[in-house]
């Protein structure tokens, strides 16, 4: 099993470093590893921990701080931000994302209404369902989305869409389309989705 964790007490805080290359069960086991070692440290001291080095999942940020805090009470920081940023997005997947126009619109879209744009489409509230929105490029919806989404719609398989809470049942990117059965998927939040072996991915 590969240790994938480099610890560093420092003046203010104890440093836990996540090795770019590591793979996420990996870096599970190897917290696990850690916690009888970190429990000791802990018994007199409450230094915060910050964890930094790979960028991680909303879920994994989750998990992680899940397995410390059900062994340690301390207070835990990540690097990696918990954001719908495109900055941490195009980070996160590690590709270009070109840069396009991007047409803002202020306020929800009603059952019925539809909005297609060239380039990038950020939408500052909800998208419910039996609204449709159209964007060459990428999609960002502030709220919650439930109406059909089509990024990348003239066949950029590069676009992701991005929500503040995803609640549709179809979705589509270039010419990739993803039905979500809503009995059996969850419903996410701060989700992004993007195209990998083409098929849609939900993060």
């Amino acid at each position: 099993m590969k240790n994938c964790l480099n610890i560093n007490l420092k003046r203010n805080e104890l440093v836990i470093r996540i090795k770019e290359e590591a793979k996420y069960e990996d870096i599970i086991e190897s917290f696990k590893r850690k916690i009888p070692e970190l429990k000791k440290l802990y018994q007199d001291d409450t230094t915060p921990i910050r964890i930094t080095g790979k960028l991680l999942k909303n879920k994994e940020i989750d998990e992680i701080q899940e397995i410390i805090k059900d062994e340690i009470d301390v207070k835990i920081e990540f690097d990696t931000p918990k954001s719908l940023g495109l900055s941490s997005i195009r980070k996160t997947f590690d590709q270009k994302i070109a840069t396009s126009e991007t047409k803002f619109h202020r306020g929800s879209l009603r059952s019925g209404q539809r909005m297609e744009t060239e380039g990038s489409l950020v939408i500052l509230g909800d998208v419910n369902s039996g609204a449709e929105i159209v964007a060459s490029d990428n999609i960002v919806v502030l709220g919650n989305l439930r109406g059909l989404a089509h990024a990348g719609a003239k066949g950029n398989k590069s676009a992701i869409i991005a929500a503040g809470t995803f609640d549709a049942v179809q979705v589509r990117i270039a010419n990739i389309v993803k039905e979500i059965n809503r009995d059996e998927e969850p419903l996410h939040k701060n989700s992004y989705l993007y195209v990998e072996n083409d098929k849609i991915i939900i993060e």
